[in-house]
Parts: structure tokens; C-alpha cells; sequence
């Protein structure tokens, strides 16, 4: 920080900080920036929103990042912060087969962040929304001062006259499918904590934007993940029986599906891809795992990787599951920040 009050963040940005700015100008500053939702009545700037339920019943879901175990500045852009708070919620949203009408943000920002990121961040929400959930939009949140930066994104959602799809709906001889990738996100952290720090293994901006132009698909699969929304509202049309949002890795994920369901959920190995033990233990992919009867076509978007069956627990082609399981912050957390 220069003797003005500007600051420099990791990516060379200068301007003011966050702290310079009373709560009132900075919300005139970035709700330009924020895309209003189609379902909205009443938005940001009254007590509270007011948002259309047309289906009489609305899906809510929440979810905090905070600098350290969930981020790093200095290797998530601004743009990719509210990229990637939108697309996790959204996507809690399409695994219950809604469709997301609504963001709810709350920031807690420390005093010398430069305001510059809270534009940013702005635009990424902005950008998420219109790439995948057309007509999805913030409708408020709020602003807050703390010593660590951390995210809070509440997402609303119509599910349209369907039923909800739960995870205790799998029967033996379902069909397990998947919609989005496996282990992408998984390969792009494994990247970042190897490749993307310094000497001293402190994370590096610049270690990270070379690893960016190397490896961009597994990069950007961490940092600023493209989940299949839209997939979800199809899913339920086509009749899925249960579905959730892989977001702890598919192993993981799987095994809540399964005793949500009271089954054993079956994975062939020759479908989770060239990297079979990154697809079943990494996390934040944010893709679709749903089950649908064996009657059914499977969707476009979806691919078959198994099947339910009789029993409990994750199988690999027959064999129960005894490998890692997924991301587990309190687990695999490192106590850095960057």
C-alpha cells in the first residue's frame, strides 16, 4: 500500500482499498455491475428482496469460501472468486432438478483489499449467471469488515411443478450417469500446491499464471469451474430417481447417495476416465451424479459410469471402495494462504 491509501493486489491492479470506501459507496459501485434476476420483484437497496416463486415452493442453498482453505488470492483472480461462488451454488440448485432464479451475497473483506477485487468479483458473478443459469441474478447480500476474506453465497431456485430429486431415490438397477467431468478440478489443485508456489512453497501469482497457460483446462477446472447447470432440469424431466452435485469427489459423493438410497452404488473404473484414482477422490468438479431406471434413455449430457445395486457402500467394478474418499478441508487443508 502507497502513502495515498491505493493499493497493488497480486495481479497489478492499483486503486483504492475497500477501507477508503464507506459501505454505501461501494454498493453504488458494484450493483451496476451485477445482473438482476428474471424471478426478481424487489432487489437490492430495501431491507430484503422479494422474489417470484411461481411453483409456490422455492430450493435454498448456502455455501461459504474463506481465504486459506477454500482460495488463495494469489492464484484465484477476482473474476474467478465470484465465478466460482456462483457456479457451486448454482449447482446445488441443479442437483434437487430446479432451475436457479436467485444469488444472495454476503462478502466479509479486510480493510486494505483493494476495491478493485470486489469489482472483479462482481463481474465473475455477473459472468457465471449469464454462461450458466440464464435469467439466475443477485438480488442482495451484504458487506462486512474482517481480518480474513470470506464468501458467503445463499442460491435460490424453481423447481417449475416438478418433484424435487433427492439422493434416497436409487432402486437396484438404476442406471448411475454423470454430467460434467471427473477429477479435472482434482488435477488443476494437485497442479496448483506442487507447481503454483514459490521456492519456499508459498502460493505464486506468477507460478500459477504459467501453470494457467500449460495446463488451463485442469487450472480453470479448479479455479473457475463450468458445471452443467442446465443438465439438472433435464435429469429430472427424464425421470431421475436421485442426483447430487459432486462436489467432495465422486467416491465421496457417491457413498451419501448410496446410504441416503439404502444401496450399493456399482462404478465401472473403464468409464471414470484415464486417471481412475483422481476421479473417484477428487473433489470440486461440481458435475452432476444422478441415477435413473434402467427402462430409461439416459439424457443428453449424461453418460453412463455404473449401476445400483443390492448392498451398501461404493463398489469399483464388483469390489467395495477402501481409497481415498475426497476433499475434506479439516483433512487436507495446509494452513496457508496466499
Amino acid at each position: 500500500m502507497n502513502e495515498s491509501g491505493s493499493a497493488s493486489d497480486d495481479h497489478g491492479t492499483v486503486g483504492p482499498c475497500v477501507g477508503d470506501l464507506a459501505e454505501g459507496e461501494l454498493l453504488e459501485r458494484i450493483f451496476p455491475r451485477l445482473p438482476h434476476a428474471d424471478a426478481e420483484l424487489l432487489g437490492p437497496g430495501d431491507d430484503a428482496a422479494v422474489v417470484r416463486a411461481p411453483d409456490g415452493r422455492f430450493v435454498v442453498t448456502t455455501d461459504t469460501m474463506i481465504h486459506g482453505p477454500d482460495f488463495r488470492l494469489a492464484w484465484s483472480s477476482a473474476h474467478d472468486l465470484g465465478w466460482k461462488a456462483a457456479a457451486s451454488n448454482l449447482a446445488d440448485v441443479a442437483a434437487m432438478g430446479a432451475r436457479p432464479t436467485a444469488l444472495v451475497v454476503a462478502l466479509a473483506m479486510p480493510k486494505h483489499l483493494p476495491v478493485a477485487v470486489l469489482d472483479g468479483f462482481a463481474d465473475g458473478l455477473r459472468d457465471a449467471c449469464a454462461e450458466l443459469a440464464p435469467g439466475c441474478g443477485v438480488v442482495g447480500g451484504d458487506l462486512a469488515v474482517s481480518d480474513v476474506f470470506m464468501i458467503a453465497v445463499t442460491a435460490f431456485g424453481d423447481l417449475e411443478g416438478r418433484a424435487p430429486v433427492r439422493r434416497d431415490g436409487a432402486r437396484p438397477g438404476d442406471v448411475v450417469a454423470v454430467a460434467g467431468e471427473l477429477g479435472s478440478a482434482a488435477a488443476g489443485l494437485r497442479l496448483l500446491f506442487s507447481r503454483g508456489v514459490d521456492t519456499d512453497g508459498v502460493p505464486s501469482a506468477e507460478a500459477a499464471a504459467g501453470l494457467r497457460r500449460d495446463h488451463r483446462v485442469e487450472v480453470e477446472a479448479q479455479l473457475a469451474p463450468r458445471p452443467p447447470i442446465a443438465a439438472g432440469v433435464v435429469a429430472a424431466v427424464a425421470g431421475a430417481t436421485a442426483m447430487l452435485d459432486l462436489s467432495d469427489g465422486l467416491a465421496l459423493d457417491a457413498g451419501r447417495l448410496a446410504r441416503a438410497s439404502g444401496v450399493a452404488i456399482d462404478l465401472r473404473a473403464e468409464d471414470l476416465g484415464a486417471d481412475v484414482a483422481l476421479a473417484l477422490a477428487g473433489g470440486e468438479d461440481h458435475s452432476l451424479l444422478a441415477t435413473f431406471p434402467s427402462a430409461t434413455t439416459i439424457p443428453a449430457g449424461f453418460r453412463a459410469i455404473g449401476a445400483a445395486r443390492t448392498g451398501a457402500g461404493v463398489l469399483v467394478d464388483g469390489v467395495a471402495y477402501d481409497g481415498r474418499a475426497g476433499w475434506d478441508p479439516y483433512r487436507d487443508w495446509d494452513d496457508a494462504s496466499g
